[in-house]
């Protein structure tokens, strides 16, 4: 039997709108046998759409709706415009239990127990991650506290370094709409610092490489997911640019950009990586036949 690869399955990642709204949980039932969740969707943009505004509306980050409708102007597509919404993924090559994150697709994902005679579903939201010199560490980790309206202390790396553009912060941000933590924070067991699990008070950079190490989400997302994620759930960070799955007879890959490094540059894995993953995939079922060409083109 043949198995081929369909076109890339963009990045994703984003920014949001000033009002409240509804949190927009996206829940997928939990594949028995493969590893891809959801449909690309199609919508038609109003003449006051931005891809910020449409990103949060649909759970999703600025950059992936960059990704997946290239050309288009993201301050004014247009009344009429067909915008494509990246909701199609490929689970992330790691066990399918707590909170995964992966940092170059800017995306978290937790994975319930299972409620009794009910199937497992898998849980997505689009996630801000640590920008270059403030990296989020990969690894295996736990929450460890879980705090509403949490006060803020910030790391004195970040007072310096908004000192530096004559910004004096103070040693502790009360609770309140000038916090950046939001109204929820969740701590995780990573040594040498303080790394959350946040809200915000300015949205704009869900899905980008934008935190000093923490997680963050729209307001709306961390207020759902506190509420369903109890103290010692483990989390597992990783960083996965490349990832292959299946669906039925088809073999998927899904490509990232790869974060930026300390100095700025990006760290490429490339085609030899990207090779690497499909073969061992295709190890798992050796009667299939993969379209590199494609392939290669992701």
């Amino acid at each position: 039997m043949k198995h081929r690869i369909p076109g890339p399955l963009l990045a994703l990642a984003l920014a949001a709108a000033a009002a409240p709204l509804a949190a927009h949980a996206e829940s997928f039932p939990l594949p028995a046998d493969g590893d891809l969740i959801g449909e690309h969707v199609d919508i038609v943009a109003a003449r006051e759409d931005t891809f910020i505004d449409l990103a949060r509306r649909h759970g999703l980050g600025y950059e992936e709706l960059i990704h997946a409708n290239p050309g288009v102007d993201p301050w004014l597509p247009g009344e009429g415009r067909v915008i494509r919404l990246p909701k199609q993924r490929i689970l992330p090559d790691a066990p399918r239990e707590g909170l995964v994150v992966n940092l170059a697709e800017h995306r978290l994902y937790y994975f319930p127990p299972a409620k009794a005679g009910e199937p497992r579903v898998v849980i997505t939201h689009p996630v801000a991650v640590g920008k270059m010199d403030w990296s989020t560490p990969v690894g295996l980790t736990r929450i460890t506290q879980k705090v509403k309206n949490p006060p803020w202390h910030p790391p004195e790396s970040v007072r310096a370094a908004r000192a530096a553009r004559g910004e004096i912060l103070p040693r502790v941000v009360p609770p309140g709409p000038d916090n950046p933590l939001g109204t929820r924070s969740m701590r995780l067991a990573i040594p040498g610092g303080a790394y959350l699990i946040h809200g915000t008070n300015d949205p704009r950079g869900i899905g980008m490489q934008a935190t000093a190490g923490c997680l963050r989400l729209y307001p709306e997302d961390i207020e759902s997911l506190f509420e369903l994620v109890p103290v010692d759930t483990p989390v597992n960070i990783v960083n996965q640019p490349h990832k292959v799955g299946w669906r039925d007879a088809r073999l998927y890959v899904e490509v990232h950009p790869p974060l930026e490094s300390t100095d700025g540059r990006v760290v490429e894995p490339g085609r030899t990586e990207l090779a690497r993953l499909v073969a061992h995939a295709v190890r798992a079922r050796p009667a299939a036949a993969v379209a590199w060409q494609r392939a290669e083109s992701a």
